[in-house]
């Protein structure tokens, strides 16, 4: 069984599984190791005396710690050490985490606050050959898998373009999408970027953008407002018709074209259907893959260097819009 640390014991650490049915998909890092017998949650490291022990009793940790500099000198006690700490302490908790020498390090993203800072440490894992898996949650979710093999065999026929609509960030949400566009049509260049909205964080504007894929696919990406409600859509364009990923990937839409009942001559689309995504899975099929590429030499579906080209994106976006629309 496969030894687990997780490191910051908030939201996504596992606070929201808790209360939860344990029929539902688990959507934390505690879920889901939890969920599969292979992994054994040991240890936690959380600042917060209160949320620590509030953790642990909702998991059974056995060892709780405020600083993951109590585990110094801990080489080899975890197979597996989750970076779920805010970004900002990131940085610092994964040089620790190399410390301890960990078979596999999963970290929320983005992997640090900046892109150089993540470039260096993207290179210490390398060098300490530790594998580095980000959690951009879609790269697990099989219906993106399955959507970029019927891109590749043309099932929708040729993709025209790509409209992704989200709020709360460039960093934190957009750069789940830019990451999502880059493993379906990427590589991805900036071409222009709007004017950003300060809809969330005071330094992580969303910012709206217009971007080519592979050969010279249009994508543009729009922005809502974080406080009227959370929006994650992407609509893809091909030339059979539309597939539209609502609600983060909670549910599908597709609509295929069809000979018009309207005007003679013309096509147009259909009502279409929708049906539920396997989007919710995703932690599970994550944790899968981290125990597959330990044991069985997988390849991890996000890696420290996917995450990093991925951040450089929203910098250079965020830039751009500052050039533009100073503040």
């Amino acid at each position: 069984m496969m030894r687990v640390l997780i490191v910051g014991c908030g939201n996504i650490a596992g606070r929201f599984d808790q209360g939860r049915s344990v029929d539902d998909f688990p959507l934390t890092h505690a879920g889901a190791f939890s969920r599969d017998t292979r992994f054994n949650l040991t240890a936690c490291v959380e600042p917060d005396d209160n949320r620590r022990a509030e953790f642990m009793q909702a998991w059974g940790v056995a060892d709780g710690f405020r600083s993951i500099s109590e585990l110094t000198g801990s080489e080899g006690r975890f197979d597996v050490i989750s970076i779920c700490s805010p970004t900002a302490d990131h940085a610092n908790d994964l040089d620790a985490a190399l410390r301890l020498k960990p078979k596999l390090i999963f970290c929320e993203k983005p992997v640090t606050s900046s892109a150089s800072d993540s470039e260096a440490i993207v290179a210490k894992c390398k060098a300490a050959k530790i594998p580095l898996t980000v959690n951009y949650t879609r790269r697990w979710d099989t219906d993106i898998s399955k959507l970029a093999k019927d891109i590749k065999a043309g099932r929708w026929g040729q993709l025209r373009a790509i409209t992704g609509t989200y709020n709360k960030g460039i960093l934190n949400n957009g750069s789940h999408m830019l990451d999502l566009l880059g493993l379906l049509a990427g590589p991805l260049e900036v071409i222009k970027a709007g004017k950003p909205v300060e809809d969330y964080f005071a330094h992580d504007p969303s910012v709206p953008a217009w971007l080519e894929g592979r050969q010279g696919l249009p994508i543009y990406l729009v922005c809502g407002h974080a406080e009227d409600y959370a929006f994650f859509e992407i609509q893809f364009v091909f030339s059979q018709g539309v597939l539209i990923m609502e609600d983060g990937g909670m549910y599908w839409r597709e609509r295929r074209a069809i000979d018009s009942d309207t005007f003679k001559g013309y096509r147009a689309l259909d009502a279409g259907v929708r049906h539920p995504g396997k989007y919710p899975q995703s932690m599970l099929e994550a944790v899968d893959n981290i125990y597959r590429s330990i044991n069985n030499g997988d390849t991890l579906a996000s890696t420290g260097e996917s995450a990093l080209a991925t951040q450089r994106l929203c910098e250079q976006i965020k830039r751009l819009a500052s050039d533009v629309f100073p503040a």
